[in-house]
């Protein structure tokens, strides 16, 4: 397992945060690139057009290489993963009768747009719910490969969009994208994937998956600051119209002396879809700055290093009793621990508090997330406690 890097980040000693789902600590130069941000804006003597831009083809660079496509005119910038998904939503046609798939218990964002889409279409949500196992009895178990299975059977000839997370936000459970691509494409549907929870740390591949978009915030693993995200369009949306009018998606936007000159031709890329204020001197190149150290520890190394400590998580917690989903079936960042029916889950918060172990409870699930700053230090942090709740139980 690669070495912990806690020097990159500004985590005090005696935290033991394996929190990152919720939301990511910021590099060291990250937070730099903000407070260099904030300079150029105290005094922007020095601005001029082309800094409207360049920190924004940063991030679609960063953004493209990471998820292995390449084509920074494919990405466009957006604020949140809602936003993306509106855009996509404003470019689709479902006609009454047809079907809209999602997994149970998806992130809000990624259900709001298309149960809104639905219902101006006279279309359907189809929700597909998680199998359930038979109680707790804790240990491993499998629940991804039977969900991802029954997503498939629902896709068929209704179906016009396949809206699914890579991995469920609330325990890791990985969907099989590339399965649910390809039956995508043999009905005719659109596949949308909400990347929040696993790229930058579960390897991501554009090209093997072949989505329709891509949406994903920043401020999780992509490591840059609330307010920002990406969205990457395929080719079924090379003609999509965006959301706002926004002068920087015109065409010659990058001529000032001519912006009264108005052009209707939209930008030939994705940059046409950026939300107005996107070139934030703050937020956007914090995000830049957050993408290019993840290609500079390349995407391998981060992931490795979750894998290793979620993998003892998981085992630490199976031999108490949690139920854990197995290592194949969920993303190597996450874990969730379905704690046994004679816990305190209330008093285990207490427990986790006290100790300052930082995680989540979402949904039956005790959500774990470590990254690249976590050590053998905090996994026993977190052992400890589960261990003091199941000798009280």
């Amino acid at each position: 397992m690669p070495p912990c890097d806690h020097r990159a980040f500004s985590l005090p000693d005696d935290v033991h945060y394996l929190n990152a789902s919720f939301m990511s600590p910021l590099p060291r130069v990250v937070q730099e690139a903000g407070r260099s941000g904030l300079g150029r804006e105290s005094a922007p003597t020095d601005l001029g057009a082309e800094d409207f831009f360049a920190d924004s083809d940063r991030v679609r660079a960063a953004f493209a290489a990471l998820i292995g496509d390449g084509d920074p005119s494919r990405v466009a910038l957006v604020p949140a993963v809602s936003y993306g998904a509106a855009v996509v939503a404003r470019n689709m046609e479902l006609q009454p009768g047809r079907t809209v798939v999602v997994a149970g218990g998806q992130f809000p964002s990624h259900v709001y747009p298309w149960r809104a889409l639905a219902a101006r279409s006279g279309a359907e949500v189809l929700t597909v719910e998680r199998p359930r196992t038979d109680g707790r009895t804790g240990g491993r178990r499998s629940t991804a490969a039977a969900w991802s299975e029954r997503i498939l059977d629902a896709i068929d000839g209704r179906t016009a969009l396949v809206a699914l997370p890579h991995a469920h936000w609330s325990d890791g459970t990985l969907f099989d994208l590339e399965a649910a691509g390809e039956r995508a494409r043999d009905v005719g549907a659109a596949l949308v994937v909400d990347g929040t929870q696993t790229i930058g740390a579960h390897p991501f591949d554009v090209a093997a998956i072949r989505p329709d978009a891509v949406l994903c915030s920043g401020y999780k693993w992509l490591l840059g600051p609330y307010g920002s995200g990406v969205a990457w369009l395929g080719p079924r949306f090379d003609a999509a119209r965006p959301l706002e009018e926004s002068w920087m998606g015109r065409e010659g936007s990058e001529d000032f002396a001519g912006l009264v000159a108005y052009r209707d031709e939209y930008r030939a890329d994705a940059s046409r879809l950026d939300a107005g204020g996107h070139a934030s001197f703050i937020l956007t190149p914090m995000l830049a700055a957050a993408l290019e150290l993840l290609l500079e520890w390349g995407s391998g190394i981060v992931a490795e290093r979750c894998a290793g400590l979620t993998a003892r998580i998981a085992e630490g917690a199976s031999a108490l009793g949690c139920d854990v989903e197995e290592d194949a079936g969920r993303c190597v960042n996450i874990v969730g621990l379905g704690l046994p029916p004679s816990w305190d889950a209330d008093r285990l918060q207490e427990r986790l508090a006290s100790a300052r172990v930082h995680v989540s409870r979402r949904g039956e699930a005790l959500r774990v997330s470590p990254h690249v700053y976590n050590d053998q230090d905090d996994v026993e942090a977190l052992i400890g406690a589960l261990e003091a709740e199941a000798t009280a139980a």
